[in-house]
């Protein structure tokens, strides 16, 4: 099967996608399939364009290792001109029409958030993964929450605040109960999360922000769970204990920051009901192959829905790879359902 993989692409996740596409693609190579993996931002020149070629070519190295630092996107713009305002490189739709299938392996914005999806379906391109009207509603924390409380999911309570100027600064500190999570609307991999105890840290936070719509959710205090499914069923549950701070950008990607245990240590009863809300989520926003949630349970034992991941990290610290294994799923064997999945779908120029 002839497979491109798309990794990269602007975002601040996009160290954590190159990882993710580098693991992806290795894996279906040692399956056998003919594989290819470009940046989405950057693309490929007219010369390098040719698709049989970049089956051959080797997954550059420095791709699998995520930097502890967040990627500095006008950095990124200066370095290629060349991508102008496109947030999509030369010649990658031509590649992704010419493959038997593309695998997502973008995380945030410009691939996450449902635009990329939105073009593959109107080549009638097969992709992994959520088409791209939940991939857009579950980027969005504020519509995945409305869905999942309609759906009678208990969701942290949370309200948007628009900070603009000094004023709306002002009113925040006045208004805001603390402690409280602040937290950027469409982020992921925990960029622009802030869990807010003093009135200086919200100062701070909403400061650094200034000029964006930011979401105040109430902060609940006890064990972070994750949990994923595949297909139809749900996956055993991940518990994440951090020795600092929280699960941020670092403690995500850095091997030893974090630790994780598969399955929780939860009551049965607890694990299956997360799966089944899980499961209720999944429904409410219309999510296809995989995606993978976050939550807590509080000291009461009540569980509480966070956010979902539709297009969860695939690097050698993720968890959806962890939790599949637990299942009796190698990693091999998930990239691969995860792409047998995709060319079962219609494409968008299908009947």
């Amino acid at each position: 099967m002839k497979i491109l993989v798309l990794a990269g692409g602007y975002s601040p996740e996009r160290n954590v996608s190159l990882s993710s596409g580098a693991m992806i693609a290795g894996a279906l190579r040692e399956r056998g399939h003919q594989v290819a993996i470009i940046d989405s931002y950057i693309g490929v020149s007219d010369q390098e364009a040719d698709i049989d070629r970049l089956f051959r070519k080797e997954i550059p190295e420095e791709w699998k290792i995520i930097s502890t630092a967040v990627p500095d996107l006008k950095a990124l713009k200066a370095e290629h001109p060349e991508c102008k305002n496109s947030l999509v490189g030369p010649n990658v739709l031509r590649l992704c029409k010419e493959a038997d299938a593309v695998f997502l392996a973008l995380h945030g914005g410009s691939g996450e958030d449902g635009r990329i999806p939105a073009a593959l379906d109107l080549l009638g391109v097969h992709y992994t993964g959520s088409d791209y009207l939940s991939s857009g509603i579950a980027m969005n924390k504020h519509l995945t929450k409305i869905l999942a409380k309609e759906a009678g999911v208990s969701v942290p309570a949370w309200e948007m605040r628009d900070i603009t100027d000094d004023e709306s600064i002002r009113t925040a500190v006045r208004e805001v109960q603390l402690p409280i999570v602040v937290k950027i609307p469409d982020g992921g991999s925990s960029i622009g999360v802030y869990i807010v105890k003093t009135v200086s840290e919200l100062c701070a936070a909403l400061e650094e922000n200034r000029g964006k719509r930011l979401l105040f959710e109430q902060y609940i205090e006890g064990r972070e769970i994750q949990m994923g499914f595949l297909g139809d069923r749900a996956l055993p549950s991940i518990e994440i204990t951090v020795d600092r701070e929280f699960y941020n950008y670092e403690n995500k990607y850095q091997k030893g920051l974090a630790y994780e245990k598969t399955p929780a240590d939860i009551l049965p009863s607890e694990e299956s009901r997360m799966g089944q809300i899980l499961l209720a989520v999944a429904h409410a926003l219309s999510l296809d192959t995989y995606a993978r949630a976050d939550f807590i349970i509080d000291k009461n034992g009540k569980i509480w829905f966070i956010e979902i991941n539709t297009l969860p990290g695939m690097t050698p610290t993720s968890l959806l790879p962890q939790e599949a294994e637990a299942a009796g799923v190698s990693f091999g064997d998930l990239c691969e359902q995860i792409v047998n999945d995709a060319l079962k779908k219609k494409t968008g120029t299908e009947g």
